[in-house]
């Protein structure tokens, strides 16, 4: 006699980014019904792209890598999302901007979405997006027992223009966030949980990231500035990332750089104005590449949890009696990829 199919469920996600859309899009393929709650104007979080009049910038994550075979099938089903990046294998800088190694090995390779970061995240999310399961710029600002049914969950949510609205009737609720406002949340919510506690523990840290164009490189006979490398990792003070959009696949030849900061230096500027933050920043990018032309383009971005220094130490957290559940990058490390098997293995265990 067969076993009974196993009721579907209608589950409650908080957080667009990667682990958010890879844990919905998990739950949907099985059949559950799913509902998306993502603060910001668009999918994609930490994957992001910022455009300007002189090209796009990923102004979060850089790139990433493909080392778990359910994330290189998930790739391979969407190849027009991504493609490698040589990136004239990625240099170790010193202090001064001397190249002392290069730091790609030759099973890391490094990968882009295009056009842009975000476009992966985007792409997979287009079929929640177009089922309407996703709520832009509508921040959870309380999860409780559903008013109506007390087995369920609701949550309670404010708009950007100030509206609040509740939505009910979820049989769970999984939050795709960083475990700061994973945190609170569950705190506001007066949720009695040991996972509160136990997030004390993974420790995130903040990243300013500086976006430069350099259109004047463009004229003929000049093809780029600076160095011959277009990517490297940064024992400076103030910077640990360098790259030049420009030499990523599907981007614009418009000469571009993006600057992540180092995690210390970040911390110790956090509070900093952007105008502030970008002339220090510029002022190292001169140090390490030698590029002294005033930039046509500066912006930045402060991204308050951007890079996983103590990470939770399992994939992910579920209590399948309460319907709760948290992911992230944070649960793992720090990658893309850590990200996506987050969300995957959260996912496979609502199931």
């Amino acid at each position: 006699m067969s076993a009974a199919p196993r009721p579907l469920k209608h589950l409650a996600i908080i957080g667009a980014g990667m682990a958010g859309i890879t844990c919905a899009r998990t739950l949907v393929q099985a059949g559950h019904q799913v509902t998306v709650f993502e603060k910001s104007r668009g999918v994609a979080g930490r994957m992001a792209t910022r455009d300007s009049a002189f090209g796009s910038f990923d102004h979060g994550a850089q790139y990433f890598t493909a080392r778990d075979p359910r994330f290189v099938t998930a790739l391979e089903a969407t190849p027009q999302l991504c493609k490698r990046w040589s990136a004239n294998s990625v240099q170790v800088l010193d202090e001064l901007g001397h190249v002392t190694g290069s730091a790609l090995s030759s099973h890391d390779a490094h990968w882009v979405a295009v056009p842009g970061m975000k476009s992966l995240v985007t792409g997979w999310a287009e079929p929640l997006k177009a089922a309407s399961r996703i709520e832009l710029q509508t921040r959870v600002a309380r999860i409780e027992p559903d008013a109506v049914s007390p087995t369920q969950w609701q949550v309670r949510t404010e708009a950007l223009d100030g509206a609040l609205h509740v939505f009910s009737g979820f049989d769970g609720v999984l939050l795709a966030i960083p475990p700061v406002q994973a945190q609170s949340l569950l705190q506001n919510s007066k949720l009695a949980t040991p996972w509160v506690k136990q997030l004390d523990a993974v420790k995130v840290a903040p990243c300013w990231t500086l976006m430069l164009a350099f259109p004047q490189a463009m004229q003929p006979g000049l093809a780029t500035l600076g160095p011959q490398w277009n990517a490297a990792r940064s024992t400076h003070h103030r910077i640990a990332w360098a790259a030049r959009e420009s030499s990523k696949p599907g981007r614009s030849q418009i000469e571009r750089w993006t600057i992540q900061a180092s995690p210390a230096w970040s911390q110790e500027h956090l509070q900093d104005d952007p105008a502030r933050a970008e002339a220090k920043l510029i002022k190292a990018f001169t140090e390490v590449t030698g590029i002294r032309a005033e930039p046509a383009h500066v912006d930045s971005q402060r991204w308050l949890y951007a890079k996983t220094l103590s990470p939770l130490g399992q994939n992910f957290l579920w209590d399948g009696k309460k319907g709760l559940g948290l992911c992230g990058d944070w649960c793992l490390g720090h990658r893309v990829e850590d990200a996506f098997v987050s969300g995957l293995e959260l996912a496979l265990a609502v199931v």
